[in-house]
């Protein structure tokens, strides 16, 4: 089987994982990172346990440039801070979809 030089290579998958507590830490850290079969397994575990997700590549290239454990850096706050903002917003509007849902499930009861 010969390689087509014209055919794009398939780009590994990347992955970062951020946490935020905003009583606890003044900006988001950096706390999992990685390529291929880790990313998987960072996306996996985010999916198991709920954690919204987020595709943007150039992104996550600009937080791969981010030391693991360490606060992203202050360039990248306002973007970060728009990104959390988005995703808090579709956590309540999914939260209140489920109540609704769970509300009406009883009326039926």
């Amino acid at each position: 089987m010969s390689s087509n030089p014209e055919l794009p290579r398939e780009v590994p998958r990347r992955a970062i994982a951020l946490r935020y507590e905003r009583a606890r830490e003044e900006a988001p850290r950096v706390v999992a990172s990685g390529r291929g079969p880790v990313a998987e397994a960072i996306l996996g575990f985010a999916r198991a346990h709920g954690v919204p997700l987020h595709q943007d590549a150039d992104l996550v290239e600009l937080l791969g440039a981010c030391e693991l454990g360490e606060p992203i850096s202050p360039e990248l706050y306002e973007v970060v801070a728009q990104l959390l903002a988005f995703l808090y917003r579709t956590n309540e509007r999914l939260l209140s979809a489920e109540q609704t849902a769970g509300a009406a499930a009883e009326e039926r009861a």
